[in-house]
């Protein structure tokens, strides 16, 4: 439903908004960035920007799935093409609104926007995005830490997402829990077994952030034209 929705929302925003999305991280084991390739997100099953990563993740997933338990993972979706302006400065700020619509994923249970947590160790001078003027006559930004939403407005720059998916909860090895009744148990899954649901939602993330895009671009059409 999300997906389709998705897709109807990418025909609102046209062929000049492109949104990528990419599995960044399964477990503890994290890409590396250096490795980037968009053109390999499609010859994997992983949806993964780093072609030996996904060599690995293979592996290691297998193995996650041959001990019955699960693993989380985390989950980047970049739109390129946003034009700046979309957003409010206080009640409906565009990343406040991809935040909600990200955690409204099933077992998301983080997000962060451009630098994200990583920004809490940077100092003011290094979090800045810099600007000068370009060779063009336009302004460019140095960086983009700021995951291309400034005061809850889009700025033109790529707007950057990522969440964390947690492990599946249904596995195979009995946990502790306590019945209807109030009596100490044990609970295991039987049947079918996901060993990392983060894989899924690549698509799904992709989907709800241009639902949002969409919207904001409509609000933006109706009020100023």
């Amino acid at each position: 439903m999300r997906v389709a929705a998705g897709a109807v929302a990418r025909k609102i925003l046209g062929e000049g908004v492109r949104i990528r999305g990419a599995l960044v991280q399964i477990g503890e084991h994290a890409i590396d960035r250096g490795n980037w390739e968009w053109e390999a997100v499609e010859d994997n099953p992983f949806w993964c920007p780093d072609r030996n990563a996904a060599q690995s993740w293979e592996g290691y997933l297998d193995e996650i799935r041959k001990a019955g338990s699960s693993t989380g993972a985390v989950v980047e979706v970049v739109a390129e093409g946003v034009p700046a302006g979309l957003g409010a400065p206080v009640y409906d700020k565009l990343d406040a609104d991809l935040a909600k619509a990200m955690m409204s994923i099933n077992a998301v249970k983080g997000i962060e926007i451009g630098a994200g947590f990583a920004a809490a160790a940077l100092s003011g001078e290094d979090n800045a995005d810099e600007m000068r003027m370009g060779a063009r006559g336009e302004v460019e930004f140095l960086s983009n830490n700021a995951g291309g939403i400034l005061g809850g407005i889009s700025s033109g720059q790529p707007v950057v997402v990522r969440f964390a998916v947690k492990p599946t909860s249904s596995i195979l090895t009995p946990r502790k829990t306590v019945t209807v009744g109030g009596k100490d148990s044990d609970i295991l899954t039987r049947g079918r077994h996901d060993p990392c649901v983060g894989i899924r939602a690549v698509p799904v993330g992709e989907a709800m952030m241009a639902c949002v895009l969409a919207d904001h671009l409509l609000r933006h059409r109706a009020q100023c034209g």
